[in-house]
């Protein structure tokens, strides 16, 4: 090869190299570009990451006694039909007892035990139980577990539901968890004077009546609000999430529905299921119990109900004046009032425009209270002092220490915003009533503010 045919060779391999490297290099640039764009893509999909705890990625089992641990609702007692929701140390009684809420099976005739974590060892004793009346005819009731802590357990951390004795083999196979065993001190001084408990948050995309709801919570005087949440929509956790933040709601993890048929309503004919209302009445004596000892008083109600004061405009004003005149009862039973949501009153003033783009009902355009019928019950929902319970139900008390009373509705009561059917709404006397608005100098810009800050443009 001639020295020009070697030249035009080695710059035909140099144009060669030259475009071969040009290509890997824009290759390399495309390959990093693509990168970047997904996790930019990736970080603006996952910006809002819920902080509600069955979100989270599943975290190591703690253990007590060689089994596992579960805090939350709900377990499975081995081979029964019977599942436990919580167990605390009931202080009120002469002997040291732990007490068990669970849902069970009401003809299922089985022998219970349980099994205690105690000092590191399985230590197991007899338990009794006792099913609640108000099962409204359904398969399934809430129970009470109960067992007597022996003398030589002295402080039981865990504990387990089994029909078997810790005797048998099979024992620890079969128990699925153990659970905490709460309220292990009885205490005098609470951190909260007023804790709500809502139960059960399920299908739930009211996003704006619940904001509404936590704020006059907040203006009225709680500090809590303890929330069953079987689930709701995306914006309604991002608005809970932000509550989880500030420490005003805790969010108790409720679903039933892998283990049992629950009800949508509380009428079996009607609403076909097992257990009455997705299992509001056990999570109702959870809560009582859950707060026994950390609120002064505990109210039981729900996110579109709210017990107004008529003369004062908070329940620290309120409660200890209906103690001093009814005698420090065990509950405070608080009259129904319905406000159709059917009759709106429009006004721009309690309407921010910025409200109409979120979901769910304005409370404050709802002024038109119906009158009730004096020949039907009607509903009440309480305000409680939790020591003095062991049973409660959707309205009202099934065990007290010292019962409950009616607070004359023109001291207070509980306004009730919902659909109400037409024929109803037609045959019942009508009245303006715009004491909630008394509040909206305070809750509109507080409603305002969560809302911008919880969900953003919205």
């Amino acid at each position: 090869m001639d020295a020009r045919a070697l030249r035009r060779a080695e710059e035909a391999s140099s144009k060669h190299w030259a475009l071969s490297r040009t290509f890997f290099i824009l290759l390399i640039v495309i390959l990093i570009m693509y990168i970047i764009y997904i996790y930019i893509a990736q970080k603006d999909v996952y910006k809002y990451k819920p902080i509600y705890p069955h979100w989270k990625k599943k975290q190591p089992a703690f253990t007590a006694c060689g089994v596992p641990v579960q805090n939350d609702p709900i377990i499975k007692v081995n081979n029964l039909k019977t599942y436990v929701v919580s167990s605390y140390i009931e202080h009120r009684e002469e002997v040291k007892m732990i007490r068990t809420i669970t849902i069970m099976f009401r003809s299922e005739n089985a022998e219970y035990h349980c099994l205690l974590c105690c000092n590191g060892q399985n230590v197991s004793v007899p338990a009794t139980y006792d099913i609640h009346s108000d099962h409204f005819g359904f398969e399934y009731g809430t129970a009470d577990v109960t067992c007597q802590v022996p003398k030589k357990c002295t402080k039981p951390t865990h504990v387990a539901i089994t029909s078997q004795t810790s005797k048998e083999d099979r024992s620890l196979q079969d128990i699925h968890a153990f659970q905490p065993v709460r309220n292990q001190e009885e205490r005098k001084d609470f951190p909260y004077n007023f804790t709500v408990c809502i139960s059960v948050m399920y299908d739930y995309d009211n996003v704006l009546e619940l904001v509404q709801a936590m704020e006059m919570f907040k203006i009225l005087g709680v500090q809590k609000v303890a929330i069953y949440r079987t689930n709701c929509h995306p914006d309604t956790q991002k608005v809970l999430d932000y509550y989880v933040r500030q420490n005003f709601v805790e969010i108790i993890p409720w679903n039933l529905k892998p283990y049992i048929t629950v009800s949508r309503g509380w009428k079996k004919l009607v609403s076909p299921g097992e257990l009455h209302y997705f299992g509001q009445i056990p999570a109702l004596n959870d809560c009582v119990y859950r707060y026994m000892y950390q609120s002064h008083y505990v109210a039981l109600q729900d996110l579109d109900e709210l017990i107004l004061p008529m003369k004062s405009k908070k329940w620290t004003e309120l409660l200890p004046e209906l103690e001093r005149q009814y005698n420090q009862m065990g509950g405070f039973e608080f009259e129904n009032h319905y406000f159709p949501l059917s009759i709106k009153d429009p006004r721009p003033e309690y309407s921010p425009d910025s409200w109409k783009k979120v979901m769910g009902v304005n409370i404050l355009e709802h002024i038109t209270r119906i009158s009730n019928d004096p020949t039907q019950f009607n509903n009440f929902k309480v305000i409680v002092n939790p020591r003095l319970l062991f049973k409660v139900t959707v309205h009202g008390l099934l065990q007290s220490i010292k019962g409950s009373v009616r607070v004359d509705p023109h001291i207070a009561r509980m306004y009730h915003m919902r659909s109400i059917p037409n024929e109803i709404v037609a045959k019942r006397s009508k009245k303006q009533d715009t004491h909630l608005r008394d509040y909206a100098d305070s809750l509109i810009p507080a409603v305002s503010k969560v809302l911008e800050e919880a969900l953003g443009n919205y």
